[in-house]
């Protein structure tokens, strides 16, 4: 889709509906918690924002998301509040980065591969979100290492975490679980979210 024809009515419509599933689930149902991690659905339409209009949008839904989980992070308990305390600034970038380089960069590498196949463009670009997003948090985790620890120390002995490596901890404690998760869920509605392209891309967008 060409950028001049981004801020259409129609293409802003689809983006309006979109930024409001981004924002439903990430609020009211598009996350699970499990301990300390945290199952985020709302990447689903940030990955098909990113393949109907484009890097852009990917971006702004990716933006979308990550000033709900910034709000989440101030406004909550446990390890959101053990770095919120003690890594603010590190936070708020973390929060706001990393859903929308995720996608920005799905809007892009889908462009660039679906010129070749359409259906392995969507799987890259499913596959790239939570890659993204799961990387700059471990990045994230690693630069506010000091939070990390004293929210280490605040578990109890029983977790299995007493003495653990901080990075060990962060990939096995914070991440492990989620990130396997989105990343084949994303996978598993990759072929669906590819229909809907099709659909959207034929009968709404032109």
């Amino acid at each position: 889709m060409n950028n001049s024809r981004f801020f259409s009515a129609k293409n802003v419509a689809t983006l309006g509906v979109l930024l409001a599933l981004v924002i439903v689930l990430s609020v009211f149902g598009g996350t699970i918690n499990i301990g300390t991690v945290s199952l985020n659905f709302s990447l689903i339409p940030i990955v098909l924002g990113a393949l109907v209009l484009g890097p852009l949008a990917g971006g702004i839904l990716g933006f979308a998301n990550g000033a709900v989980v910034l709000f989440q992070v101030i406004t909550g308990a446990g390890f959101y509040a053990v770095i919120w305390q003690n890594s603010p600034v590190v936070t708020v970038l973390v929060c706001l980065l990393k859903t929308t380089l995720a996608g920005v960069l799905a809007g892009f590498i889908y462009r660039a591969i679906a010129k070749k196949n359409g259906l392995v463009a969507t799987f890259v670009a499913s596959g790239l979100v939570p890659v993204i997003n799961t990387g700059i948090f471990v990045l994230g985790c690693l630069c506010m290492s000091n939070a990390v620890s004293i929210f280490q120390s605040s578990l109890p002995a029983e977790a299995g975490f007493e003495g653990m490596n901080v990075m060990l901890f962060i990939l096995v404690g914070l991440v492990t679980f989620n990130f396997f998760f989105e990343f084949a869920i994303n996978l598993l509605l990759a072929p669906a979210l590819h229909r809907v392209y099709t659909v959207v891309e034929k009968q709404f967008i032109k």
